[in-house]
């Protein structure tokens, strides 16, 4: 009981007039500019044009952005928002959903490079596939601070009790709760490690597929496995099959996709010249 943490720390980090930056908007912030550094060492490596950064950087937040909002309202809560579409935009008010994010960066990498022959769609997912996984793992600890995705309760000694929440939340109670959004943040945080030393041993001889494999068989296995240690987000999660949540359902073709890249990178024909 001593270790159990009581979580109560302001998701606003001060307010100045109108001026009031959030931790999940300054941890959301420096997961991409850490991941543009990343990505400047990549091209600087392989010589890819370093002033195409600056597109890719726009691209990617655009991609993350508009793709989280319509997973969001799609996957999560289409009804309320179709019936409120002025609600739609107004994205400061919460409603991000992951796996849409990640459909927007796919489809926006691939508008990217459509007009970029010297950097083909699967060697560019390749090289994003670590500084995406660590962008998500600064958005997960940004979740940890607005007390929200929660886990169910505990009895384990490193349980948190998320006093906010429970203050302005229904059904929420100033119980210890599994820190489901660090347990989420570690594991991405080690994908990201893992991913970037294979990038660094292999760099341009990296078999095509095999980083962006990895990321979703590793990150969304990670998912599915911790889905089991949330509360519900959504009350039709109850009445999907075998009781997985709407979070699992979306990974399993994820983890299909990754398998099949993995080992498609992992075949003797394969090589970093493969599209």
């Amino acid at each position: 009981m001593l270790l159990q943490i009581h979580w109560d720390v302001d998701p606003t980090i001060f307010r100045w007039g109108v001026l009031a930056p959030r931790w999940y908007g300054l941890l959301f912030a420096l997961g991409f500019l850490i991941g543009f550094y990343l990505m400047r060492h990549v091209f600087e490596r392989e010589g890819k044009p370093e002033e195409d950064l600056d597109y890719l950087l726009f691209y990617l937040l655009g991609g993350t952005i508009f793709g989280a909002r319509l997973g969001h309202i799609l996957f999560y809560a289409p009804g309320y928002y179709f019936s409120n579409p002025l609600e739609i935009p107004m994205i400061q008010r919460g409603g991000l959903a992951s796996h849409g994010g990640l459909i927007g960066v796919v489809l926006a990498i691939w508008l990217y490079c459509r007009r970029r022959e010297n950097q083909p769609f699967l060697w560019l997912l390749d090289r994003l596939a670590a500084p995406v996984a660590l962008t998500g793992s600064l958005i997960r600890l940004g979740n940890f601070f607005n007390s929200e995705i929660l886990g169910v309760p505990t009895d384990l000694p490193w349980g948190v009790v998320f006093e906010r929440a429970a203050r302005v939340r229904r059904g929420i109670e100033a119980v210890p709760l599994h820190p489901v959004q660090l347990y989420e943040s570690i594991c991405y945080f080690l994908v990201f490690g893992l991913l970037w030393r294979l990038y660094q041993q292999q760099g341009a001889e990296t078999p095509r597929g095999q980083l962006v494999g990895l990321f979703f068989t590793l990150i969304f296995g990670v998912r599915i496995v911790l889905e089991f240690f949330k509360m519900r987000q959504i009350h039709f999660e109850a009445a999907l099959p075998m009781g997985l949540s709407m979070g699992q359902l979306l990974s399993v073709p994820a983890v299909a996709v990754g398998l099949w890249l993995w080992q498609r990178a992992s075949t003797p024909s394969s090589s970093p010249a493969r599209a």
